[in-house]
């Protein structure tokens, strides 16, 4: 494993030259972000994973970074494009899924959603220590029994003087165990308007309880939340949230973050799998020299250069403000049933070593599990974007 690990840190999968289409600074954060994941996260992650814990230690070594908060302009954040944003989450994502989503979590859904929809007080307050990963955030909008159906929130609010009350329940709520700041979408009792809060922990009425038996991005602490009348102020709620095309337009951003993760999965697998496959020897030579080898790993090679020239033009359109809803579903449904199927490939071509953690395959493998679902599953981003090239929506709501 030590000369097949050797040569992948020697690999960059970029066979028409992706590269050569991005700016100084979109190379630069990718190389750093690479660099990164290569010598700090993928050769401790493993028993991570295994023991389904989190490396807490990453946590200030990845503010020094300086990436966190994206896109957004001012109060400290880097203010990059979305082509640096999305080839940054393509290197994590090739690191590994739990840390990438962990980072995703934070800085694309916690800070992107005081970004967009928060007052200037409010993110002067909350994004600077973000930003320096002094606070971390959760995004609390998945519930029990509200999956896809996001606007029909069962967890409620209502005006108390100068506080609101929250009560109600979230689910699969990616570092809620550790955060300082959660997000938390709710539903006006009375006029049954979508809002959403900053809730800063620890508060009263506020648990988190981890969620055991994942069997994807293990590293990632996902937990239940309760909300059990928890006042929040009056000024912790997002000024310009004002409904449930507020969490869409969040989600939209963050669907192009969760397409790069495809490609980064994928580049994992087929970067492993290439090493391997030219080192592993079966009848006296190695399978690389086997014709059913060598067609899988460029059905693996065509299908990462698809995905990247995809999420580049996708990225490219979020520059230029001119991204749908039905663009951003799209990347998504292409790429995580793409990158689920690159990664079988490489599972494949190890044969029982990739079902080995040593191999690192075995991981991406299962991690792409949880990319093929969260951020709306395949099957609702395809009904958004078949309801934006018909007219007809296919779900009820």
């Amino acid at each position: 494993m030590t000369d097949i690990a050797a040569e992948i840190v020697q690999m960059s999968t970029d066979y028409y030259h992706m590269d050569d289409l991005l700016t100084a600074e979109e190379r630069d954060i990718r190389q750093r972000t690479r660099q990164f994941f290569e010598t700090e996260v993928v050769p401790i992650i493993n028993p991570y994973w295994e023991r389904a814990e989190f490396p807490m230690q990453l946590i200030p070594k990845f503010a020094h970074l300086g990436i966190a908060g994206g896109m957004i302009k001012g109060y400290g954040c880097p203010g990059s494009s979305a082509v640096a944003f999305g080839v940054a989450g393509m290197e994590m994502s090739r690191g590994d899924g739990s840390v990438c989503t962990f980072f995703g979590v934070h800085s694309g859904l916690a800070m992107g959603s005081i970004g967009m929809l928060g007052s200037d007080e409010q993110k002067e307050r909350w994004l600077p220590p973000m930003v320096r990963m002094e606070k971390i955030g959760c995004f609390g909008l998945t519930e029990p029994n509200v999956g896809s159906n996001s606007w029909n929130l069962e967890t409620t609010f209502r005006k108390d003087g100068d506080h609101y009350i929250l009560n109600g329940a979230k689910r699969w709520i990616g570092n809620a165990t550790m955060a300082d700041l959660a997000i938390i979408w709710a539903r006006d009792e009375t006029s049954g308007k979508v809002g959403g809060f900053v809730i800063e922990l620890p508060t009263p009425g506020f648990t988190a309880t981890k969620i055991e038996g994942k069997i994807a991005k293990r590293a990632l602490i996902n937990a239940d939340i309760k909300l059990e009348n928890v006042r929040v102020p009056a000024d912790n709620k997002l000024a310009l949230a004002t409904g449930s095309r507020s969490t869409a337009a969040v989600l939209t951003m963050t669907r192009v973050g969760v397409a790069w993760e495809g490609v980064g999965h994928g580049m994992a697998a087929y970067e492993i799998a290439l090493a391997y496959a030219k080192q592993r020897v079966q009848f006296d030579r190695p399978i690389a020299s086997f014709q059913m080898i060598q067609e899988k790993l460029v059905k693996m090679l065509a299908a990462i250069t698809s995905m990247q020239m995809f999420t580049l033009r996708l990225s490219q359109l979020l520059d230029q403000g001119t991204l749908t809803d039905g663009q951003a579903s799209l990347a998504k449904v292409h790429n995580a049933a793409t990158g689920r199927q690159v990664v079988a490939w490489g599972r494949e071509i190890l044969g029982g070593n990739g079902i080995l953690l040593d191999y690192n395959v075995a991981r991406h493998f299962a991690d792409m599990e949880a990319v093929y679902t969260y951020e709306g599953t395949n099957e609702i981003n395809t009904l958004i974007v078949g309801r934006d090239i018909t007219g007809i929506q296919a779900f009820v709501g």
